[in-house]
């Protein structure tokens, strides 16, 4: 533990010194402070709330157990442990869900707010929330914003924190679920996003040369999956990153979180957007991508970055339906940067600018800007 909080500098001093003096209506905010210094360290309140689907004793109290190895102090949702009186797939009635999930926001001691587990119900919790409530107690007591983990079914709530609060969010594989388990990676690569500053750090699995983790604590395995990221279409980018899991943005089209996205690129500047899915059939893929096609998700787009698609279809033939839908747009597209469900998934920032380079017949590599170099100083799209 103590490799990862020895880089751990959240004093107020430090967001002094990233430039932090909050976030605009709009979504237009500064530079993350957390490009600059760790979002955590040892002796941090950490709210694990379950936001969507219930979880098992046993998950419960490993991810607990989890969490607390790395220092961290832990403080569990009053109704973690409920379940939907009829609806089996919620962990407890929206209102239950709803209530943990603004009272971990709303903790003033509250530094970070944990999803457990994915699966669905977080979309049903955001129209009963009160944002303006949620932006007055957005800060941490050293001066930056709380920050949101989760992935999965909790790319609702990184679209709404983006759009509503303008923070930047982590989305990664979640304590509750088989990955912190059975993956000899992704504890630790999900804790080096924790303790570690974001700025200027390589997205998606490394090249072979660079396979070793470097913050890894003594006795951890260390080999993280080799890099399969392969470019579709060619060329180079800039934009703040966004996006998730795809049937979730595709369900939150029409909703206020999504309802300026045609106008997004002139009025917060340009966009990365990902994509990743799990147990969907080809045919459901086209239908989800024609829906944002139609609506206007990709009007931002500068690039467009896929992740994973575990149990869905033949990769080469999710990268031809969205060669189809976006080939003849001419923006860069790259595939297999392994976000999402993967085993062994790597975390990726959203909110946070980020530089794709995608050379023609190479390994394209992604990589989230530093603090001085982001979407406010970038020129138009080519």
């Amino acid at each position: 533990m103590s490799s990862f909080a020895a880089n751990g500098v959240t004093s107020g001093s430090a967001a002094a010194s990233a430039g932090w003096s909050g976030v605009g209506r709009t979504g237009a905010a500064e530079p993350s402070p957390y490009l600059t210094s760790a979002p955590l360290q040892t002796g941090d309140t950490v709210r694990l709330i379950a936001p969507s689907g219930p979880t098992d004793e046993e998950s419960l109290l490993r991810a607990i157990a989890q969490l607390e190895s790395w220092g961290l102090h832990v403080v569990p949702g009053e109704n973690i442990r409920a379940r939907h009186p009829r609806v089996t797939y919620l962990a407890g009635t929206d209102r239950q869900r709803r209530d943990d999930l603004v009272a971990a926001w709303c903790d003033p001691d509250t530094d970070a707010v944990i999803a457990l587990r994915g699966g669905f119900g977080a979309m049903r919790l955001l129209d009963g929330i009160d944002f303006e409530l949620m932006r007055e107690h957005m800060w941490r007591r050293d001066g930056r914003p709380k920050l949101l983990t989760g992935s999965s079914d909790i790319t609702a709530l990184h679209q709404a924190w983006e759009h509503h609060l303008g923070v930047a969010t982590l989305f990664c594989p979640m304590v509750g679920n088989d990955p912190f388990k059975n993956s000899a990676v992704v504890p630790t690569e999900v804790a080096s996003w924790l303790f570690e500053p974001w700025g200027g750090r390589e997205l998606g699995f490394p090249a072979e040369e660079a396979a070793e983790t470097s913050a890894a604590p003594a006795g951890a395995e260390t080999a993280r999956p080799l890099s399969r990221a392969q470019t579709l279409v060619p060329g180079r980018a800039k934009g703040r990153l966004g996006g998730g899991n795809l049937s979730l943005v595709a369900a939150g089209m029409g909703s206020p979180e999504l309802a300026d996205v045609r106008q997004r690129r002139e009025t917060r500047g340009p966009s990365i957007l990902m994509l990743e899915d799990v147990d969907e059939e080809l045919y459901r893929l086209d239908n989800l991508l024609v829906q944002l096609v139609r609506g206007g998700w990709f009007a931002s787009a500068d690039a467009v970055v896929l992740g994973s698609w575990e149990d869905c279809t033949k990769v080469h033939e999710v990268e031809a339906l969205v060669i189809d839908y976006l080939g003849d747009t001419g923006i860069p597209i790259v595939s297999e940067m392994g976000f999402g469900h993967d085993p062994d998934a790597p975390s990726v920032p959203l909110g946070v600018d980020v530089t794709l380079d995608a050379p023609a017949g190479e390994r394209p590599r992604l990589w989230v800007d530093p603090a001085a170099n982001t979407t406010a100083e970038s020129e138009a799209r080519p």
